[in-house]
């Protein structure tokens, strides 16, 4: 496989399909991208981001041998630098949910126009969300309406500061700790505090349950 030079984003392809290998080979050929690998599994796809250490690995939900969302969670308990984009036929409230919880950095659907998926990649290479928007919304209302307990007064436990607004914001978006502190020229450190202090005045236990109640709240739009 080729490599890429410093000022190039290097990426590892992950999916079980030769041909959709192929076709995301064919569409990632731009300047400034370098394709260094690929791997047919989610096993693969783990031991292949180890050894080469590729900026941007774009890995398919549903593969043998280890899936993709079992991967990047490989990935991130390692500790590998790399950021992980899913990629996937189907539009699946639980495939994103669990994406973002793992720490995906990007979640695109396998028809994305190419002009897409190279901006999507361009940007979770420079640490924002490469998630479309739409689509987050729209699995954010989904799991609002499936939520049974009834809202009241009480689930703002404390008024949010005009900084803790900020970074719930973005939160909502799906931009990760990482994203967030480049955002707003934070420290990671510090904002994974903000989060803390988020999850406990809106009651939550996690980032999407945050979101959740933040919209449904109309703390955010």
């Amino acid at each position: 496989m080729s490599h890429a030079t410093p000022s190039e984003i290097s990426i590892l392809i992950a999916d079980d399909h030769p041909m959709v290998r192929a076709g995301l080979r064919s569409m990632l050929t731009a300047p400034g991208l370098t394709i260094v690998g690929e791997a047919a599994s989610g096993k693969e796809a783990v031991e292949q981001a180890r050894a080469l250490n590729p900026d941007i690995v774009l890995m398919d939900v549903r593969m043998p041998d280890m899936d993709g969302l079992a991967a990047l969670q490989a990935m991130k308990d390692a500790q590998l630098p790399t950021r992980v984009i899913m990629v996937t036929t189907y539009r699946n409230t639980t495939y994103l949910v669990r994406a973002l919880a793992a720490g995906a950095a990007g979640f695109v659907l396998k028809d994305i126009p190419r002009d897409e998926l190279l901006e999507t990649v361009k940007a979770v290479s420079l640490g924002a969300s490469g998630i479309d928007r739409q689509f987050l919304q729209r699995v954010l209302q989904d799991l609002e309406q499936a939520e049974t307990t009834p809202p009241d007064e009480r689930e703002l436990l404390e008024p949010l500061t005009q900084r803790e607004m900020d970074i719930l914001r973005l939160l909502v978006e799906g931009l990760t700790n990482q994203a967030i502190a480049q955002a707003l020229h934070l420290s990671p450190g510090t904002v994974k505090g903000y989060v803390q202090t988020l999850l406990q005045k809106l009651n939550t236990t996690d980032r999407t349950q945050a979101a959740v109640k933040a919209i449904r709240l109309g703390l955010v739009q």
